[in-house]
């Protein structure tokens, strides 16, 4: 089985504020599985630490008013690249992150209020047919 993974849940430190979001019930699920780690973020050229953004509308933007549409966008386009001729049979992604949220994601307001929908790659990976799964569901 191939797995692709958010890499902070794998432990690196891709996350915004340079930290992870180390999951060792993704990690327990994942050995003996081919896996294929992926952060859109560092793809972009972004780095680590970051702004925090998030998705209002279409729209990927910080606090501020920062929009990161573009580069988020790119690092999409990279990831999807990556995979391109790859059979992915599950994709594990990080919660409620504007790019790999699976089931909610932050309403753009930057007060922590949860909506319903999926972040960027999330959305990519579900039109390619790709199954996918929120790390807390594991």
């Amino acid at each position: 089985m191939t797995i692709l993974v958010s890499a902070c849940l794998l432990g690196e430190n891709c996350k915004y504020n340079g930290g992870n979001n180390r999951n060792e019930r993704v990690l327990r699920f994942i050995e003996g599985h081919r896996v294929i780690p992926v952060c859109p973020e560092m793809l972009s050229g972004l780095g680590a630490p970051r702004k925090p953004v998030e998705l209002r509308g279409d729209l990927v933007v910080t606090a501020d008013g920062d929009d990161y549409t573009a580069a988020f966008h790119e690092g999409i386009r990279k990831a999807m690249a990556l995979i391109a001729d790859e059979h992915i049979d599950l994709a594990i992604l990080q919660s409620r992150s504007p790019t790999c949220g699976v089931r909610q994601i932050y309403d753009g307001s930057f007060t922590r209020t949860k909506i319903d929908g999926q972040g960027l790659l999330a959305r990519a990976l579900a039109e390619k047919g790709v199954p996918l799964a929120d790390a807390s569901e594991i």
